[in-house]
């Protein structure tokens, strides 16, 4: 008995490491880029950086500041409930020139949402964003990138484009600044989105660490820029696309 218990305790452990190296070696968004934007098929070199989850009030200012800093404008996609609680935070984003997208009121998974409870949802995040910024979102990202293909036409019809990314930055696992901007260097390729968080950790949307980030931000845009890219924001990008 108490081997095949023992023997079971193995099998949890390593069903649960084989997903934790999922999560952290592989990009779950890949399985539903269909009928998203997750990049621009365009030759100049241009970038979008983008955050999700926020605002926080401990990491966003500094992340604000190293951007200021670097003299770029990024893409906040904002939790509703955190824009309620830091609302202050969330007007700076928006009087400092960035761009605000809609991530969902309280970062809910989506897959099994109805379309009415789609609708409350993205509708609540967006009327507590306009309130505390000023600004209207039309771009959104789902939480996990999770998202039906119904999901996507009903959000179409509400006036929204959905926005992934192509880079994931894996900084909610605390990899450290170094490895980030290698791997990005690395990977960067003309109309590229990169995933950053502002706020979270890996079990959380609040708290978490984002000093990693902080210390990539100013050291990315440098690299970046050596090797002839500019960052924009994600109606830049997008913009540049259409053409």
């Amino acid at each position: 008995m108490k081997r095949k218990i023992g023997l079971l305790i193995i099998l949890v452990l390593l069903v649960l490491c084989a997903v934790a190296a999922f999560c952290i070696f592989f990009d779950q968004a890949v399985f539903v880029r269909k009928g998203t934007i997750y990049r621009e098929n365009i030759s100049e070199k241009l970038v979008a950086i983008t955050f999700d989850d926020g605002p926080s009030p401990e990491w966003t200012p500094k992340i604000l500041d190293e951007l200021k800093r670097a003299n770029v404008k990024a893409t906040f996609f904002m939790l509703g409930e955190h824009v309620e609680k830091y609302p202050d935070i969330a007007k700076r984003v928006a009087d400092e020139g960035h761009e605000i997208g809609n991530h969902t009121y309280d970062h809910h998974g989506l897959v099994y949402y109805t379309p009415q409870e789609l609708q409350k949802e993205i509708k609540h995040a967006e009327q507590v964003i306009q309130k505390a910024t000023g600004k209207t979102t039309q771009y959104f990202r789902p939480p996990k990138a999770w998202l039906t293909n119904p999901e996507k036409e009903q959000l179409r019809q509400m006036g929204y484009k959905v926005i992934l990314w192509s880079l994931n930055s894996k900084d909610w696992v605390t990899f450290d600044d170094k490895y980030m901007i290698r791997y990005i260097m690395r990977n960067v390729r003309p109309g590229d989105i990169i995933l950053f968080h502002d706020a979270g950790g890996v079990f959380s949307t609040e708290g978490g660490d984002r000093s990693e980030t902080v210390s990539t931000i100013y050291r990315l845009v440098e690299k970046l820029r050596e090797k002839g890219y500019r960052p924009v924001t994600i109606s830049e990008l997008i913009n540049k696309g259409e053409k």
